[in-house]
């Protein structure tokens, strides 16, 4: 209307008259004596604004309390389940990573290299261990014990018994493995005496004749206490068992088995050399100890040997984690969606019942924005809410877990700190349709429908 005015003045004042019966005159002074109506400006204070916007929606959030909670119990479970599911994984993983470091990564093997001779490509040890290997890798860095290791040979008709006297109408059972080794093993191994002692190196350097029985070899022979002096008899040769030994996790074989010192079996039975040196070493101390070793073996030949150190990381460590977490993750995401199911169709039904306050708003000048804002606010608030409590909860949940299982929880701060805006997400993205259905209806429909 202003514009209109404006430009009927200034085609007046460039012409001076509208004709020459003085008709622009007239209509220039009607103009003047007829003031144009403007509609006055909105004040900023007056306007609705982004506070009011929020004001309105929390507002209508608390004035439903028990359906306040029923929605915000969905968006907690959802949010709890996934961050307590990525946590589980993240210590169950770190859990399987100890067992795996536990057995495999501090442990270093040194062998005699393999050499191929004759023409049917045979192959023979290359080098040899010294007799005193385990005294010299002990002064390295790195290095908590060592033990020498050799599976004694003895012929197929050589049996290992409790009794001096086979019976021929006893079954035929196949006999223990014979294994000689020093007094370090089972520190080396991680073993555990369940009775009686183990050998030292007063038994080792005078030959005597003694043997310590794996706890499942024992079993098998009836033996199961040694205060009692009981003897077996490995190739008709009487053994005075002084102990029974279990555990053994980084070598199971020995459970099985029949263990004497490798000075008997020298004695007793003609061992050459010994098969083996297993160093139980420090976390993260493989690669040097395996460098180091051969040298401190074998200083003027150290290829005759090979050491075998644990990688930085197992693959099937690996592949277990992996797998771990994409079960965990998959758990999490669905019930993450089902807490958004729940808002979504808790918002749907609050733009139902509230058609007629939608038309009122509409009708006393609310644009289709503001109506849909409104609804969108009132969803983002709903998951923020049940963001933040469903990280306190999914934290609290991993955490007592893993004090019951004697675990060590581990939650990435990110995961949970990430809860809450996750939330808000979920409410933004379930809040969406409602808001543009509510931001949709016509007053007048509005009205006649309420």
């Amino acid at each position: 209307m202003r514009a209109f005015w404006r430009r009927r003045k200034r085609v007046i004042d460039d012409s001076g008259t509208a004709d020459d019966s003085g008709t622009a005159d007239n209509s220039a002074e009607e103009a003047q004596s007829s003031p144009t109506v403007l509609l006055p400006t909105v004040k900023h204070s007056d306007r609705f604004t982004f506070q009011d916007l929020v004001a309105e929606a929390t507002s209508d959030i608390g004035s439903r309390p028990a359906r306040l909670v029923m929605t915000i119990l969905g968006t907690v479970l959802g949010i709890a389940s996934l961050v307590a599911t990525l946590g589980f994984a993240q210590t169950a993983a770190g859990q399987i990573a100890r067992q795996f470091d536990g057995i495999a990564a501090t442990q270093v093997l040194v062998t005699p290299a393999e050499a191929e001779a004759g023409k049917a490509n045979a192959t023979v040890s290359a080098g040899r261990l010294p007799w005193n290997s385990p005294n010299r890798v002990k002064l390295l860095v790195g290095v908590e014990g060592a033990a020498l290791i050799a599976e004694v040979e003895i012929a197929e008709s050589d049996t290992i018994t409790s009794v001096p006297v086979n019976d021929p109408s006893a079954p035929i059972t196949a006999s223990p493995k014979l294994f000689a080794t020093t007094q370090d093993l089972l520190k080396t191994v991680d073993g555990e005496l369940v009775t009686g002692r183990f050998f030292d190196d007063g038994h080792d350097e005078r030959g005597d004749r003694v043997a310590v029985l794996g706890q499942r070899a024992a079993e098998r022979m009836g033996i199961n206490r040694v205060d009692s002096q009981p003897s077996i008899f490995i190739a008709g040769l009487a053994y005075s068992v002084i102990g029974i030994v279990d555990g053994m996790e980084r070598r199971s074989e020995f459970v099985d088995g029949v263990i004497i010192p490798q000075g008997t079996a020298r004695a007793d039975f003609g061992l050459s050399a010994p098969t083996e040196l297993t160093i139980r070493i420090a976390p993260g101390a493989g690669p040097q100890v395996a460098e180091q070793s051969v040298i401190a073996l074998e200083p003027d030949d150290p290829d005759s040997l090979e050491a075998q150190s644990p990688a930085a990381s197992s693959d099937l460590s690996q592949n277990v984690q992996a797998d771990v977490n994409v079960v965990f993750l998959i758990l999490g995401v669905i019930a993450l969606l089902a807490g958004g199911l729940g808002i979504a169709n808790v918002t749907l039904l609050s733009v139902m019942e509230r058609t007629g306050e939608i038309g009122l708003r509409r009708a006393l000048g609310a644009t289709q924005r503001q109506i849909g804002a409104q609804f969108m606010v009132e969803s983002v608030v709903i998951g923020f809410i049940g963001g933040i409590i469903g990280s306190a909860l999914g934290v609290a949940a991993v955490i007592i877990v893993a004090a019951v299982q004697d675990w060590a929880p581990v939650t990435d701060p990110f995961v949970a700190s990430g809860g809450a805006v996750l939330g808000a997400l979920v409410g933004w993205a379930s809040g969406w349709y409602p808001a543009r259905r509510a931001a949709r209806i016509e007053p007048v429909a509005a009205l006649r429908g309420d």
